[in-house]
């Protein structure tokens, strides 16, 4: 009797720890971080906000045109990635790159920039339209990342991942972006929210 009860307490307990693995929506290791609204303007010239993407999953990242390090590898990556995801059929997902300097990355730039990785524009969005202080706020207080612009270089400070947001708006995982990108978690975790 003792051991039946042993092995019922040892039961429960491995099913609270294989739940308490899956975060929100069933993705391993996820969590929901709300996103708040915003409008900036993207690589048309055109107002893009977070009601653009309302009821689709997306991926968002932090990069900028004049970046000469980790910027480069991860558009490439998130391009690869653009090509995989229509290799497997799976269509409704959006991009979203934020300048992290903005004063430099005009419309314009973006939109060379975006076209040097074959990014498929209407679904990929490269925004800009707000200040330095702006975005370093807006990538701390909703992504938990770091933007920051010393004065003494023309390169900006900023994190590396890769994040994923639900059809509710709200951020639930992040991945490397730069080296051992997880794609084929990413997609099958894109495939878990569109369900």
């Amino acid at each position: 009797m003792k051991r039946r009860q042993n092995i019922i307490v040892f039961i429960g307990i491995m099913t609270i720890l294989l739940l308490s693995a899956c975060g929100p929506q069933g993705i391993q290791n996820g969590y929901n971080s709300d996103l708040e609204e915003f409008t900036f303007t993207d690589q048309n010239h055109k107002e893009f906000s977070k009601s653009d993407l309302k009821g689709k999953v997306w991926i968002a990242d932090f990069v900028f045109t004049n970046c000469t390090s980790v910027c480069l590898p991860m558009t490439s990556n998130l391009s690869d990635f653009q090509g995989m995801l229509k290799d497997n059929g799976i269509s409704d997902v959006d991009i979203v790159s934020f300048s992290v300097d903005p004063e430099l990355d005009t419309p314009a730039a973006l939109k060379e920039y975006a076209e040097r990785f074959n990014a498929d524009l209407p679904s990929w969005h490269f925004l800009t339209g707000y200040t330095q202080q702006e975005i370093e706020e807006f990538a701390k207080k909703n992504f938990k990342t770091i933007v920051q612009k010393p004065a003494n270089t023309d390169q900006v400070i900023h994190g590396t991942k890769f994040y994923l947001v639900n059809k509710e708006g709200q951020i639930v995982k992040d991945y490397s972006g730069v080296s051992d990108v997880p794609f084929e978690e990413m997609m099958n975790d894109i495939k878990i929210l569109q369900k």
